[in-house]
């Protein structure tokens, strides 16, 4: 999620080798920015001094807050003038959430390449190109997570294959964990126990899951009429029947999706529990309200504390302290950003198959598959997604499921939006715009493909040039991607009402919620206290095991 700029070699040269089956030629870093490389290389080397930095806590919290401070700096702060509803400033594209910001003014242009051939550039070969860092759960994390707050409008069962309208959103940006409790208060009320401050769940053996949807006759019950699926309608009866009531509608689309979301589930289930037992004057409001926020910020926490520095190439490790932004140009109101909603599209990470106890199944059979969590346990879900390893986010890397779901989907919603070209971005994410083919990527498939397919490097798209860049050394994302994540993500989760220096505190989250949020490091530590005591050897891991740096 973190911006570090591309490296070169120690040699001097200013060309960096990049490795994959490929043909691979050294890539240009002569535009790259002199004081990007810089930082770039101090923040990925000089590990002993990083780590005596970490080690003592003042100098710790000064160098967490810098260079956070230095992520988000990287492109100018919002408020952004414009919106995706007009293409000039009002009063209306600065206030109304319902559409997206803008980071950079529309451009018109009048002619681009065919659709078909541009999503060619995504599509994966006979063999996944695998990620040396990641796993699996990397990649089902990423998707749960970002879809709390990137929501943009879904269409209307009556249209299907219709493409999301990325000018509107649909969630409240703040990440306020709405793949859990819903994303407006009928489905929160609908999900929860009403007793205790708990959400509704069934016990299956010595396991929480959440309640089925639907009855034996695929027909929604009645308390969770406010509940929805995407494509509902569209849905057989034996597929309505695997449906769990979960606060997104997009929660029963994916078997790492409801993975993620049934261990929160459970989580807030024990902190409510815990609560209740110091706190048996308190009602089952101020229980479900305190649990929801101790459990927000845990989220918050992971991912700083994981997520982010999973992403990030850096020798620094990033930390959990809301302490000192409130007077930061970038912290202003949460908007969701068009731009970030359109880059977060990372699905070369999903391998061509998805292996569950053992066995390699295509990723359409694994659509409904809450069945199979239950059958093999949570544990094993998490464990198994541990060791899988996920692919390289780039081009030429994604599955053919993808294709018409959501590559051309995506290119067509970017240029719905006249997104300015991949150079501006690179400009206004203070990078030198890129002059040759050669200053993209070290493949020559690449290259050729984008010189093929766009003649000029200004021609190439924003959504493209994202992944056309090489992955940087140590990192899951290429540079500019990395920046962009960077920016926005930090900017929205530090921004965060429940971080303001008058609600982080006590007197919010109770003594025994900061304890909680205190003792999280990690998705392991949810996990293992949300796991029977034989399944606590399970992994949770983003990180593949044995991954060191380059």
């Amino acid at each position: 999620m973190l911006d570090v700029p591309a490296q070169g070699s120690d040699d001097g040269d200013d060309r960096e080798p990049f490795m994959t089956d490929a043909l691979i030629v050294r890539r240009s870093t002569k535009r790259d920015g002199l004081k990007n490389r810089l930082e770039g290389w101090a923040l990925s080397h000089l590990g002993p001094m990083w780590h005596v930095m970490q080690a003592v806590d003042p100098i710790e919290r000064v160098v967490n807050r810098a260079l956070i401070n230095a992520a988000c700096e990287k492109a100018p702060p919002r408020p952004y003038a414009l919106s995706t509803r007009d293409d000039y400033t009002s009063w209306t594209s600065l206030t109304d959430r319902d559409y997206s910001a803008r980071q950079l003014p529309p451009v018109k242009r009048d002619s681009l390449p065919d659709a078909e051939s541009v999503a060619q550039l995504f599509e994966r070969g006979p063999r996944m190109v695998e990620c040396p860092k990641s796993t699996v759960l990397f990649a089902y994390f990423a998707q749960w997570f970002t879809d709390g707050f990137l929501r943009s409008k879904r269409p209307p069962d009556s249209a299907p294959g219709q493409p999301r309208d990325l000018r509107f959103n649909e969630s409240n940006p703040e990440v306020d964990l709405t793949p859990l409790y819903g994303h407006d208060p009928a489905m929160t009320k609908a999900l929860r126990e009403g007793e205790g401050g708990r959400l509704k769940f069934e016990r299956i053996g010595d396991e929480e899951y959440p309640p089925l949807l639907c009855d034996r006759n695929g027909a929604v019950k009645e308390e969770f009429k406010s509940i929805e699926v995407i494509g509902m309608s569209r849905l057989d009866i034996e597929q309505r029947r695997t449906l769990l009531a979960m606060g997104s509608d997009a929660a029963n689309g994916h078997i790492g999706y409801a993975t993620i979301n049934i261990l929160f589930l459970r989580e807030h289930n024990r902190i409510a529990r815990e609560l209740e037992r110091k706190h048996s004057d308190w009602d089952d409001e101020r229980l479900f309200q305190t649990t929801r926020c101790i459990l927000t910020v845990v989220l918050l926490k992971l991912t700083i504390e994981e997520y982010i520095n999973h992403i990030a190439p850096y020798e620094f490790q990033f930390k959990f302290d809301p302490r000192g932004f409130d007077r930061a140009a970038w912290y202003r109101p949460n908007r969701v950003v068009a731009e970030f909603n359109l880059l977060y599209r990372w699905h070369p990470l999903i391998p061509d198959t998805l292996r569950v106890h053992g066995e390699d199944l295509p990723i359409a059979a694994t659509l409904f598959g809450n069945e199979l969590i239950k059958r093999h346990g949570l544990g094993e879900m998490f464990d198994t997604a541990s060791h899988q390893r996920a692919g390289k986010v780039g081009l030429f890397n994604t599955a053919g499921w993808f294709h018409d779901k959501t590559t051309l989907r995506s290119i067509g919603q970017a240029r719905a939006l006249d997104l300015a070209p991949y150079n501006d971005y690179r400009e206004d994410c203070q990078f030198p715009r890129v002059t040759d083919f050669d200053q993209i990527s070290s493949d020559v498939r690449v290259r050729d493909a984008l010189r093929k397919v766009y003649g000029t490097v200004d021609g190439i798209e924003f959504y493209i040039g994202l992944f056309a860049e090489d992955a940087r050394p140590n990192s899951v994302l290429p540079s500019l991607l990395g920046r962009m994540v960077g920016v926005h993500a930090f900017s929205q989760l530090m921004t965060n009402p429940l971080l303001a220096p008058a609600v982080y505190n006590e007197a919010t989250f109770s003594r025994e919620g900061m304890e909680m949020i205190k003792s999280t490091n990690c998705l392991a530590d949810v996990l293992h206290r949300n796991v029977p005591a034989a399944a606590r050897g399970c992994q949770a891991r983003l990180t593949r095991e044995g991954w060191k740096r380059a």
